[in-house]
C-alpha cells in the first residue's frame, strides 16, 4: 500500500498548526491562565514553549520523518520490538484526549447553533448545567466526532490538508477581527492588565504550581507526547529543516493562543465578569453570558463559537489520524475501515465521558497531563539514547548550516535536560494525584533517579540504522 504524503510544505505546516491550535488555545489556555495568576502563567508558558515545547516538538518530528511510520511502527522500526510500548503510550494518549475532546467539541457545536437563537442568553449558567453531561451531550459529541471522521476518511491530502488549509487562516482572521472589536469596549483595559501585567509576588509564592500547570499546557497545546506530530511528520516526503518547521509551528500556534487571550479577558472585564471562576465550563458560562449584553450578541456568539469549533476540529482531526495511521500501517486495513472503526471506539469512550463529569474531569484534568508528559519523556530519551547520532543526522537533514550549528545543543537538551525537567513536573503532578505531594527537592531526586534508570536501559539497545 502506497503511503500518503503531503502535497505542499504549506499544507504540512498548516495541518500541524491546526493540530496545535485547538481547545488547548481557546478553552484550556484562558481557563488555566485565570486560575494561575494571569500574566504569571503567561510568562512561564511562553518560556516553556521556547525551551521545552520547540525542542520536544523537533524530537517528535525526527522520529516520524525518519521512520515514515505510525507511533507503534516507528519505534519498532527504529529501535526494535521492545520499544513498541512507547508507541502504545502514544495511542493511549490519543484515545484519552479525543475521548474528552470530542465532548467539549460537542458543547461548542451546540453553543454555535444556540448563539443564533440566543437560547442561553437569559440564564447561561443554568443552560450549561442542562447540556454539559447526559444524553444531549452524547448526541452532540457524536455529531462532532462524525465530522472529524469524515475529514480523516478522505485521507491526508484530500481530507486533512485540504480542510486545515482553509480552517487555520479562517481562525486567524476571525480571531484578529474579534480582538480589534473587543479593544473598543469600555473596561477592556482591566482585562489587558490582568493578562499582561506581571504580579511578581504571586509568581514567587506559587512558582512551582504555576510551573507545572504551564508545562502541561505547553505540551497540550503543541500536541506533543501523543504521537500526532510524529504521525504528521511520517507523511513528509522531502528534505527540509525540521527545526525551522517546528519553530514556525510553535510561533503560529502560540500567537493564536495569545490572540485568544486578547479576545477573552478584555471581553470578560468589559462586562464586569471574573475570569477565575468556572473551571472547564468558564468559556461557556462567562463568555456566553457576556454575549447577551453586547450589541449584535447573537452574531458575535456565532462567530466566536464558530472559530472555536474550527480550532477544535483541526486538532481532533490530527488526534484521530494517530489511531487511523496505526490501523492502516500495522493491520493493513483500508483507510475507510480504519477510520470508521476508530471513530466507533471513540464514540463509546467519549460517551462515557459525556455522561459522567467524574470521568470527564479525570481524563481532562489529570490523565491527559500525565500521559502527555510521560510520552514526551519517552520520545526524547529514545531520540537521545537509542537513535543518538542518527537523531542528530535527521535533525541536520535539510537544515543547512544553522541546523548543523544547533544540532549539538538540541541533542543535549533532549537527551538530558528536558527529560529531567519533564520528569520533575510528572513527579510533582503524580504526587498531587496520589495525595502525597512531593517537595521540590524530593521531586527532583525522583526525576533524576527515574531518568537515569531509563537511560541505563535505553543505552543497551542503540539503533543501528
Amino acid at each position: 500500500m502506497t503511503r500518503a504524503t503531503w502535497r505542499t510544505r504549506v499544507g504540512f505546516i498548516l495541518a500541524a498548526v491546526g493540530s496545535a491550535v485547538g481547545l488547548g488555545n481557546v478553552w484550556r489556555f484562558p481557563w488555566l491562565t485565570a486560575e494561575n495568576g494571569g500574566a504569571a502563567f503567561l510568562l512561564l508558558y511562553l518560556l516553556l514553549i521556547v525551551t521545552v515545547g520547540v525542542p520536544g516538538l523537533i524530537g517528535e518530528l525526527v522520529i516520524g520523518r525518519r521512520s515514515q511510520r505510525n507511533p507503534v511502527g516507528a519505534f519498532r522500526e527504529l529501535g526494535g520490538s521492545r520499544f513498541q510500548v512507547l508507541g502504545v503510550v502514544a495511542l493511549v494518549a490519543a484515545a484519552v484526549i479525543l475521548s474528552f475532546y470530542s465532548v467539549v467539541g460537542g458543547w461548542i457545536l451546540r453553543y454555535t447553533l444556540a448563539s443564533a437563537t440566543g437560547a442561553y442568553f437569559e440564564a447561561p449558567a443554568q443552560y450549561f448545567a442542562t447540556i454539559d453531561y447526559g444524553l444531549g451531550a452524547i448526541a452532540y459529541h457524536a455529531a462532532f466526532l462524525l465530522v472529524t471522521v469524515a475529514v480523516v476518511y478522505l485521507g491526508v491530502d484530500r481530507g486533512i490538508e485540504a480542510s486545515t488549509t482553509v480552517m487555520v487562516p479562517g481562525i486567524v482572521v476571525l480571531f484578529g477581527a474579534l480582538a480589534v472589536w473587543v479593544s473598543t469596549l469600555s473596561g477592556s483595559a482591566e482585562g489587558y492588565a490582568f493578562y499582561l501585567s506581571l504580579d511578581v509576588g504571586y509568581l514567587r509564592e506559587n512558582f512551582f504550581d504555576v510551573l507545572v500547570a504551564a508545562a502541561g499546557q505547553a505540551l497540550f497545546t503543541l500536541s506533543v507526547g501523543a504521537g500526532a506530530m510524529l504521525t504528521y511528520a511520517s507523511y513528509l516526503g522531502e528534505d527540509r529543516s525540521l527545526a525551522a518547521d517546528a519553530t514556525l509551528i510553535a510561533v503560529l500556534n502560540t500567537a493564536i493562543g495569545v490572540l485568544a487571550g486578547l479576545v477573552i479577558f478584555p471581553l470578560l472585564f468589559s462586562l464586569g465578569l471574573s475570569p477565575g471562576q468556572g473551571g472547564p465550563g468558564a468559556l461557556f458560562v462567562s463568555l456566553a453570558g457576556a454575549f447577551a449584553d453586547l450589541p449584535y450578541g447573537r452574531l458575535v456568539g456565532v462567530i466566536f463559537f464558530g472559530v472555536v469549533l474550527l480550532a477544535a476540529l483541526s486538532s481532533a482531526i490530527s488526534i484521530l489520524e494517530v489511531l487511523v495511521s496505526y490501523l492502516v500501517d500495522e493491520h493493513d486495513l483500508d483507510r475507510s475501515v480504519a477510520t470508521t472503526g476508530a471513530g466507533g471506539l471513540l464514540f463509546v469512550t467519549g460517551s462515557v465521558a459525556a455522561f459522567s463529569p467524574t470521568v470527564f474531569g479525570l481524563l481532562a484534568d489529570t490523565i491527559a497531563n500525565l500521559v502527555l508528559t510521560a510520552g514526551l519523556i519517552g520520545f526524547l530519551l529514545f531520540d537521545g539514547w537509542v537513535l543518538g547520532r542518527l537523531a542528530r543526522k535527521e535533525y541536520e537533514r535539510g537544515g543547512g548550516w544553522i541546523a548543523r550549528a544547533t544540532a549539538a545543543p538540541w541533542y543535549y537538551a533532549i537527551a538530558i535536560v528536558l527529560p529531567v525537567f519533564l520528569a520533575f513536573t510528572l513527579a510533582t503532578g503524580m504526587g498531587s494525584v496520589l495525595g502525597v505531594p512531593l517537595s521540590s527537592p524530593s521531586a527532583l531526586v525522583v526525576a533524576l533517579v527515574g531518568v537515569a534508570a531509563i537511560i541505563a536501559v535505553f543505552r543497551r539497545y542503540p539503533a543501528s540504522s
